[in-house]
């Protein structure tokens, strides 16, 4: 099947690829030039574990194309992807600009019946907004005998593991009511739905719904996690016991149950501040939506509160080695990062930072620049060097099992602030260490 992908961000850029490895033809459109001529030759600009070698060999092969040329990619397509940013707005909400814009751009330029399939994350309704924009531009075109259909395909990627989740869907959500759309985008999908049916097909504004649900679920467990975390320590109670009393119970499992220092990144943020706004839209309290939001804002202030209390509010000329600067393991993203949050309070008290991430080195050197309290380390040894302190925000696996006498010999004073729960507390206090970490 022809497709056409608009947008070669992290979910464009990953569908399209897995569609074209499968044997779909794929054409990219991006209005970003640079970008695209970046991406012909090889260059990938996100980091995602087996993603440059799929885009390269299928580039090579023929089957994934990039262009800034909208028509083509119009006249290209049997079905046209959208999967550009939908950024939040300063109150929250999901900023539709850039899929009204790709609407209205299909709309300009089809010249054949189009399925268009939303793969944004976007607010519910947006459908409609996408069908009023392509209908007006049709109208303004006169060519309002042209038939289209407006699909809600949401994606489930986790960053980190995006390629293989695409590859083996746990579903495929279809939002359609049209079983013509259905058959074709059950062709689509046939590859990645041979060993048993993962298509789920519903209405558009049930599909749209399902994603933010699902990101705000599983956001919803880690700030309760968080929470029972911080009464733990209050309690005198282990949450890493705690943890594992309650995932034995298999209707709540151990998947996001892990306590620690707030989500970040791309997703969860932004979704969960998305549909407090869309319930605010039609005045519906979301009470819980609400907590979980203000839950994982206080969470990621934990780290340097521990610090701050450890030294006596006194952080003024200090360093701080800091391991882990991505919002999590086998991605560069720092959107939203608990990091970050860290980072900032260090500096506005005075302290200085050394540190180092295996990905995240370059995005952290764009979002900051070149500042004297910022020091970034090519290995996570050098980032001990001097240091009053460690400090784990993310769990990289390249730091569960360090040379803890090294650690030792190199800071001021052997203590250490895991925001991971990385190691047990009573091997630590053995080796000579002040540990604090979360809930224990």
């Amino acid at each position: 099947m022809n497709v056409t992908v608009f947008g070669t961000g992290y979910v464009g850029l990953v569908q399209g690829a897995i569609l074209a490895d499968v044997g779909h033809h794929v054409i990219c459109v991006d209005v970003d030039a640079d970008k695209v001529e970046r991406l012909k030759q090889g260059d990938i600009p996100i980091f995602e574990p087996g993603l440059a070698p799929l885009v390269k060999d299928n580039h090579a092969a023929g089957r994934l194309e990039f262009t800034t040329d909208a028509a083509a990619g119009v006249k290209h397509g049997q079905v046209q992807f959208i999967a550009v940013g939908t950024p939040p707005d300063e109150d929250g909400s999901a900023d539709l600009k850039y899929v009204l814009a790709v609407a209205a751009t299909i709309a300009e330029h089809m010249e054949s019946d189009q399925i268009i399939i939303n793969k944004s994350t976007v607010p519910v309704g947006t459908a409609d907004k996408v069908r009023e924009k392509v209908d007006s531009v049709l109208e303004a075109r006169g060519r309002k005998e042209l038939r289209f259909d407006v699909v809600s395909n949401p994606e489930f990627l986790k960053e980190g593991s995006a390629v293989a989740d695409c590859q083996k869907p746990d579903r495929i959500i279809i939002g359609t009511a049209s079983k013509q759309t259905e058959d074709v985008m059950r062709e689509l999908y046939a590859p990645f739905n041979r060993s048993r049916d993962r298509v789920i097909v519903m209405d558009v504004r049930s599909a749209e719904l399902t994603k933010y649900a699902a990101n705000c679920m599983l956001a919803t467990k880690i700030s309760f996690m968080n929470e029972m975390a911080n009464l733990a320590e209050h309690l005198g109670a282990d949450i890493e016991m705690v943890r594992q009393g309650i995932g034995s119970d298999p209707r709540i499992g151990y998947h996001f149950i892990y306590p620690g220092v707030g989500y970040g990144g791309s997703c969860f943020p932004k979704d969960v501040q998305a549909l407090i706004r869309t319930a605010g839209d039609i005045d519906f309290d979301a009470k819980v939506l609400k907590a979980v939001e203000a839950r994982n804002m206080d969470q990621k202030t934990t780290l340097f509160q521990k610090i701050s209390k450890h030294f006596n509010n006194d952080l003024a000329g200090k360093t701080f080695a800091i391991w882990g600067l991505a919002f999590k393991p086998s991605t560069d993203d720092m959107r939203e990062a608990p990091s970050r949050v860290l980072m900032e309070a260090l500096w506005e008290a005075g302290a200085k930072v050394q540190a180092f991430d295996p990905e995240a080195m370059e995005e952290t050197q764009r979002i900051y620049g070149s500042r004297d309290d910022l020091s970034l380390c090519g290995t996570k040894e050098a980032a001990l060097r001097g240091a009053d302190a460690l400090v784990i925000v993310t769990e990289w696996q390249v730091f569960r099992a360090p040379d803890f006498d090294f650690i030792q010999e190199q800071l001021a004073e052997p203590v250490i602030f895991d925001g991971r729960n990385m190691f047990e507390p009573r091997r630590m206090a053995v080796k000579g260490f002040t540990y604090y970490s979360v809930g224990r």
